[in-house]
Formats: C-alpha cells, structure tokens, sequence
C-alpha cells in the first residue's frame, strides 16, 4: 500500500504538472502587457516570493552558500537565461494562439533531453530509445512538410528546457529548488527591473496604467510561478523518478486541450500526424524507462540477496 509520503508526493505532483497545464488560460488575463513585460515581472515577483520564502524556511544560509560558490552561481546564472527564453517564447506562443504548438514543445521534451544525453555527455542509448528519437524526428519533418515551415516554437521550447535541466543536473543536488530559482531569479532580476523602470518612464508600461486589478496579476506571477515549482520538489523527493516521468506528460496533454477545446486552434491532417508520431516515441520511451527500471531494481535485488548469502 502507498504510504502517507507517497500519496502526498503523488497530490503535489498532480498539482504542480496541473498548474503548469493551465498557464495558457492565465497568461491572456495579464494582457494588454506585452510579452516581454510579462516575463520581467515575472521575474521581479518570483524574486520578492522567493526572499519570503527563504525568510520563512528559513533556507537563507543555503541560498547565501549559493551565491558565494562560483561555479554554482555561473551555472544557475546561464541556466536562467535559458529559463527566461523559455518563458518567453511560451508566452508570445500562448498570446499568439499558438498554443497547440507549445505543447508540442513539452510532448518532444523528454526526446531532445534524450538526445542532448548523447550528443553532450556521451551516453549510450538502448536500441528502443533510437527508435523513439526516430519517431521524434519524423514528427518534425512531417509538421514542416505539411506546414512550409519549421515549428520553431516547439523546438524552441523543448531546446531551451532541455539545456536548462541539462545545467541544473550539473549544479548537482546540493542547491535546492528554493534557494536556486532564488538564485535565477536574481540573475535576471537587473535587466528585468530596468526594463520594467524603462517602460515606466517612456509611459508605455501597463503597470500603473491599467488599474489595480492588472497590476495586483502582473504581481501573482511571482506566485503562479513560486507555487508549482515548490510542489514539484516536494513531489520529486516523495516519488520514484519513474512516476514524475510519467507524471510530466499531463502538462502537455491539458495545453493541448486547452489550444484545441478551448482556444479552437486548428489541426490539419499534418499536425496530427506529427502529434501522433510524437506520441509512439514518448510510447516507446517510457515503456524503455519502466523495463530498464524494472531490470536495475531485480538485478540490485539479485546482488543484495547475493551479499546476504555470502555474509
């Protein structure tokens, strides 16, 4: 039977991928602000809810041992500009009606991270994950086929995240999820309050100009983006690796309701064929994960029984 720990992990998981899966409804709600002005005050109030946060947990000591290691600090600053790439190019996606295509951008997630793994840091791939990179690949060649086109904001997104869980697993577990978006956060956080003081002074900001309700949404961002974050980590130190995987596909499955139930974006035959082949590689990739998974765990089991026989 599941434990406490785990039930709640699985709860805190639901939530955090919900959350994630909802944000093309919230974003239109901050507009007229263009996208760029978005994602700076994102920034901003991420930053403000992560001080908080890190008063209240009392995390301060380990946010200050971030910022005093240098190869910690430099990698969380570049990581952070990946983040805020892909938080701006999801938004122009999202403001744009092209939702659809961000999703899409999350469904081949786990197949760029796959191929960053090979290109990057040499690793290995089993011949079922080949298949799946295969399948990947002709997705992107039928959309573009069908569409004259590249889907640039798929690829965008999906490079951009890839790179940045890239860089965070090279921080290592010693900086938590707290302490490090506090970190890119305040990387960011200069450029995004000079623009936002920019836009103030030339008068083109919406802040101030659109009464309290736009500015009391332009804020929550630090929330919308803190809140999940912080139920991700919880969900990720209560479950096994192989359950957030799963777990991560629910994201895009809701953008991708939400882009055709919701905002009514079309779907030629070409992008459901692309959508589809998309969909047998993540098939195959994590029926791959869950056998390869299930191997180690007998295998380890096997050795330990082994070492208790011979002691």
């Amino acid at each position: 039977m599941p434990t406490t720990s785990t039930r709640a992990g699985f709860a805190a998981g639901i939530a955090a991928y919900s959350l994630w899966g909802v944000f093309p409804l919230y974003f239109p709600l901050l507009e007229p602000a263009g996208a760029v002005e978005i994602i700076a005050h994102r920034v901003v109030w991420s930053l403000v809810v992560c001080l908080v946060a890190l008063l209240a947990t009392r995390s301060w000591g380990a946010f200050v041992a971030t910022l005093r290691d240098r190869r910690a600090f430099g990698l969380l600053a570049l990581a952070a500009v990946l983040l805020a790439v892909n938080w701006l190019v999801y938004v122009v996606a999202v403001l744009s009606d092209r939702v659809v295509d961000a999703s899409l951008g999350y469904f081949i997630n786990p197949l760029v991270t796959v191929a960053l793994a090979v290109a990057l840091l040499g690793e290995r791939l089993r011949p079922t994950q080949w298949v799946a990179l295969g399948f990947g690949a002709a997705a992107v060649v039928v959309i573009t086929v069908g569409y004259g086109r590249l889907p640039w904001i798929a690829l965008t997104l999906a490079l951009s995240f890839g790179l940045y869980g890239l860089l965070k697993n090279r921080v290592g577990r010693s900086v938590e999820a707290l302490p490090g978006l506090a970190t890119e956060t305040l990387a960011l956080a200069p450029l995004s309050l000079g623009y936002l003081l920019v836009l103030q002074w030339q008068g083109t900001g919406s802040f101030t100009t659109h009464g309290a309700w736009h500015a009391a949404a332009l804020a929550s961002a630090g929330l919308v983006t803190a809140v999940p974050l912080l139920l991700f980590g919880s969900a990720a130190r209560r479950l096994p690796l192989s359950v957030v995987g799963m777990l991560q596909y629910l994201t895009p499955v809701l953008q991708f309701l939400i882009g055709v139930l919701v905002f009514h974006e079309v779907m030629p035959p070409a992008r459901w064929w692309g959508f589809g082949l998309v969909w047998v590689a993540l098939v195959l990739l994590s029926a791959d994960a869950l056998r390869h998974s299930r191997a180690q765990q007998l295998a380890r089991r096997a050795d330990e029984r082994a070492a208790g026989s011979a002691a």
